[in-house]
Parts: structure tokens; C-alpha cells; sequence
């Protein structure tokens, strides 16, 4: 495996998840199109540091990404499911005002 081939699938993983994030209406759809953008992003990131520097201080830092990003998608889960159980909606224009 080059690192061409690892900053291909990065690109497609970005583009994949930014389409869906742009396109959806549903609140869950379009965090599942930022979590495939930000892990397109963790991919390049892992493979230049892999390919170009490979010591460990990289990869420690990008699995404090990882769990950052974890707890982030969490909370939004958390939100959709209140605006969900508040509202009976899950689209993003309805969602303009989160105060119950």
C-alpha cells in the first residue's frame, strides 16, 4: 500500500461523507456525512504521518482525535434524540430552535 492509495480513499471517504451531509435533511444522516468527513480526514492524516514520519507521537495524537470525536458524536446523538422525543421530528429545518 502506497500513500497515494491511502489519500485516494481519504479523498473518496470526504467526498462520500460530504455529499451525505449536504444532501440530507435528517439530523443522524448528516452527522453520519461529518463523522465519514472527519474520518477521511483522520485517514490522511494517519498515512502522511505513517509514511512521511513514522514515529509514534502522530498516531497518539490522532487517537486523542478519536476519542475527542467520539464524545462529540455522542452528544449529538444525544441532542437528535431529545429533538426527536420533544418534537416528533428528526429533520434539520426543524431543528432551527432547540429551545423545547
Amino acid at each position: 500500500m502506497t500513500l497515494e492509495v491511502v489519500l485516494i480513499a481519504s479523498a473518496a471517504l470526504f467526498c462520500v461523507g460530504l455529499y451525505g451531509a449536504l444532501s440530507q435533511q435528517v439530523v443522524v444522516m448528516v452527522m453520519m456525512g461529518l463523522e465519514l468527513m472527519l474520518n477521511g480526514v483522520i485517514l490522511a492524516a494517519a498515512g502522511l504521518w505513517w509514511f512521511l514520519a513514522p514515529a509514534p507521537d502522530g498516531q497518539v495524537l490522532l487517537l486523542v482525535v478519536i476519542t475527542a470525536m467520539t464524545v462529540e458524536m455522542a452528544m449529538g446523538f444525544a441532542v437528535a434524540t431529545l429533538l426527536h422525543r420533544s418534537r416528533e421530528s428528526d429533520m434539520t429545518d426543524m431543528a432551527t430552535d432547540l429551545s423545547g
